[in-house]
């Protein structure tokens, strides 16, 4: 009887090896698909508190300046113009 559980465990565990492992199947992603999205550039011309005062299209720069300059010469506080990118609806 010890004989024949010893064959039965070498034949239980080489059966074990030869069966071959099954690889995990890839998920794929449940990410959403990036939707491109159309961005348009402008000057924006600041106060100090980074806070929008005006918004000019991006070849009117020397207006946008303008605007800043006429703003800074109050007195109260300097504004300055600044890039801005927003994103264009299409219709």
């Amino acid at each position: 009887e010890a004989e024949a559980a010893e064959a039965m465990g070498k034949e239980s565990k080489s059966a074990k090896k030869a069966a071959p492992k099954k690889k995990a199947a890839k998920r794929k992603s449940r990410a959403k698909q990036p939707v491109d999205q159309r961005i348009k550039l402008f000057w924006g011309v600041f106060n100090q508190s980074l806070r929008r005062v005006a918004l000019y299209e991006f070849n009117q720069k020397k207006q946008a300046q303008a605007k800043a300059d006429e703003l800074s010469k109050g007195g109260k506080s300097p504004h300055f113009v600044q890039k801005v990118k927003e994103a264009v609806e299409e219709a």
